[in-house]
């Protein structure tokens, strides 16, 4: 799979851009701070709903416009689509493709697929949790588009069983009492809607749980293989997956059966009876304390976490290595994605840029930004773009 043609329309720093795009490698030069980076990211959130870069989507829309607009035609062998998407930030977004009606913009995941390596991916190592978790669900979604909308039924019923503690905890401090708080009658009868929330929250979040034990489960021996081929001898590296529901957490060896129904159907009773365990708890702070939205994976390198162990050069491995597995990851699954390096290789030294330049040319479309020309290794020489002033000129 790979773009043939990115426009884009009042997205970060362009009112207009159009990006003639051919297979192989295309390089993008610039001084920093011309928007070499807005190209590839707009390529990413095509990809994935969402940048690399900033959390919420009114960074996106160039200042003193209402929306951008994201337009891409791709090809994947014989097939070709074009995908839209409309970013308006306080609003919902709207998307197209092939120019018919609007459509929900999860519609379109799984058309662009991309694995991005960025100066951000420091943080899946040295990062808070929610790094590591936005990881894994973009790679789930990536590999399985349905999951979008998991994704969205787990972050819905948390978002209003969360508020529904909240409310019963407001009410515990003040005694159903005082400005602020709800009557006391009324927190109990909201109480009495909680275990219908708790099989909702379980239930989607069985579906979320099963399928990140499963990709983990695959992404280890994958991680560890390419770590060994950025940095020879220095691993090895695991993959440990931990849950909020502590021992509900099924053992690494049983995770490869755990995406068929009767695995949902075991990590959802593990889950209602650690909600259940956690009841009291979750009153008394007013949120929910259990579930796939507290979990973490821990990255380990030799004996130790590589977080607080792992040296700059061995974690900007790690964190290069978890993208290469994705990226073999989603190979395998039927498609090449589009491979994009931002900026990376002025992070890396010599022998580290070197090896990821030789393990990542092969790839069907490879998208690089640079300051200069040189950080660029010679086994990605390609397409040239100037990135300077607001204009892409091929060189």
């Amino acid at each position: 799979m790979h773009v043939t043609h990115l426009s884009l329309a009042d997205f970060r720093s362009y009112a207009r851009a159009e990006v003639p795009l051919d297979p192989g490698v295309t390089v993008f030069v610039g001084p920093n701070g011309q928007g070499k980076t807005n190209l590839v990211e707009a390529v990413g959130y095509l990809a994935t709903l969402g940048s690399h870069r900033v959390a919420s989507d009114a960074p996106l829309v160039r200042i003193g416009a209402e929306r951008a607009v994201i337009r891409a035609q791709v090809a994947q062998g014989d097939r070709r689509q074009l995908v839209e998407l409309e970013i308006n930030p306080g609003r919902a977004n709207r998307a197209r493709i092939n120019r018919s009606s609007p459509a929900r913009p999860r519609d379109v995941l799984g058309i662009v697929r991309s694995v991005l390596f960025a100066p951000e991916d420091l943080a899946l190592v040295k990062g808070d949790p929610g790094e590591r978790r936005r990881f894994l669900d973009e790679l789930i979604t990536a590999r399985a588009p349905r999951l979008a909308g998991v994704r969205g039924d787990y972050d819905r019923v948390l978002k209003q069983r969360n508020t529904l503690l909240k409310t019963a905890a407001l009410a515990r401090r003040h005694g159903g009492k005082g400005l602020g708080a709800p009557p006391a009658t009324k927190s109990a009868g909201d109480l009495s809607t909680l275990d219908i929330w708790d099989q909702h929250l379980a239930r989607a979040g069985a579906e979320l749980l099963a399928h990140r034990l499963d990709l983990v489960a695959a992404l280890q021996p994958l991680t560890d293989k390419a770590y060994e081929q950025l940095a020879p001898g220095g691993g090895p590296v695991g993959l440990d997956y931990r849950g909020s529901m502590g021992a509900g957490i099924p053992p690494a060896e049983d995770w490869g059966s755990l995406a068929g129904a009767s695995g949902r159907e075991d990590l959802y009773g593990r889950l209602l009876e650690a909600l259940g365990a956690a009841r009291r708890q979750e009153i008394e702070r007013g949120v929910t304390l259990v579930g796939p939205h507290r979990d973490d994976l821990v990255l380990n390198l030799g004996p130790a976490p590589a977080k607080g162990y792992a040296s700059h050069g061995e974690s900007w491995s790690y964190a290069l290595a978890l993208r290469l597995a994705s990226y073999e990851l989603l190979c395998a699954d039927g498609g090449e994605p589009v491979l994009v390096l931002d900026d990376v290789f002025a992070e890396l030294d010599e022998r580290r840029r070197v090896r990821l330049a030789e393990l990542v040319a092969a790839g069907e479309q490879v998208l690089v930004t640079a300051a200069v020309d040189d950080d660029v290794p010679g086994v990605l020489r390609g397409a040239r773009f100037s990135v300077e002033n607001g204009a892409v000129e091929r060189l």
